[in-house]
């Protein structure tokens, strides 16, 4: 009895082991193999993943090139407008305290800025009635405020064709797509890949064009604002200064 029990216990142990070692092995053997691999990533430029964007790119480009040009010129006119002598008005209170109308329209005209032709024309119609003074300054400002908002129609423009552009970038793109789907027979990433590439970029760039035309245009308005109530201040001190002699009188 105890040679078998013996017995039993020791086949049981082999049984074990060999489970065991079997086990082992299954799961050595199961172990995925790991393979290391090189993942190579093709780097490009920006011009390279604009110039995937097609023919439709060029016109995109062109609208942005004339949103920037149009913006610096715009800016530096507008800047020039809006400057103002703080003492320009004591010049030329004085001068007409002191009875010298031709030298006040002189130096206007010698002055640089153009809210100061706004009142040479006002000098130049004294003696008339006040109204017709202020018909004729706000004649001159209806001048000025168009000069400053000259081509501004063209960058709203811009702000609103840009994102018609990457629209139409988008469909060329996806009638290219099906195009190559139609010759190859097949769909894969490399058939539809160029489609998709045009389709993305063009759409991108024209509302990124779009928004930068926009955000330009909505500076030079706020800039011409300020630049029109400095002018409507700068006339209303002037209108003042002829006053005071009538007062006087």
């Amino acid at each position: 009895m105890a040679l078998s029990l013996a017995t039993i216990l020791l086949q049981a142990g082999t049984v074990t082991v060999d489970s065991t070692a079997a086990m082992a092995d299954s799961i050595v053997n199961s172990a995925p193999v790991q393979e290391v691999t090189k993942v190579v990533v093709e780097e490009f430029s920006v011009l390279d993943l604009l110039g995937k964007g097609g023919y439709v790119m060029y016109p995109i480009g062109f609208l942005f090139a004339a949103a920037v040009f149009l913006f610096i010129e715009r800016y530096l006119y507008i800047r020039k407008t809006a400057k103002l002598d703080e003492n320009f008005l004591h010049t030329i209170n004085d001068m007409l305290q002191a009875g010298n109308v031709q030298g006040a329209i002189n130096f206007c005209k010698a002055t640089s800025y153009p809210i100061a032709k706004l009142l040479e024309k006002g000098l130049s119609r004294l003696g008339s009635p006040i109204r017709d003074i202020e018909a004729a300054i706000e004649n001159k400002a209806k001048v000025e405020i168009y000069n400053m908002e000259k081509n501004l129609g063209i960058l709203s423009a811009i702000a609103r064709i840009a994102p018609m552009f990457g629209f139409l970038g988008t469909v060329t793109g996806m009638i290219r797509t099906f195009h190559n789907i139609s010759i190859s027979n097949k769909i894969d990433i490399s058939t539809i890949a160029g489609g998709i590439y045009e389709k993305m970029v063009t759409s991108a760039s024209g509302l990124i064009v779009g928004i930068i035309a926009y955000v330009l245009y909505t500076l030079l308005t706020t800039m011409i604002d300020r630049t029109i109530n400095k002018m409507e201040i700068t006339a209303i001190d002037f209108l003042d200064i002829l006053h005071k002699p009538a007062s006087k009188a």
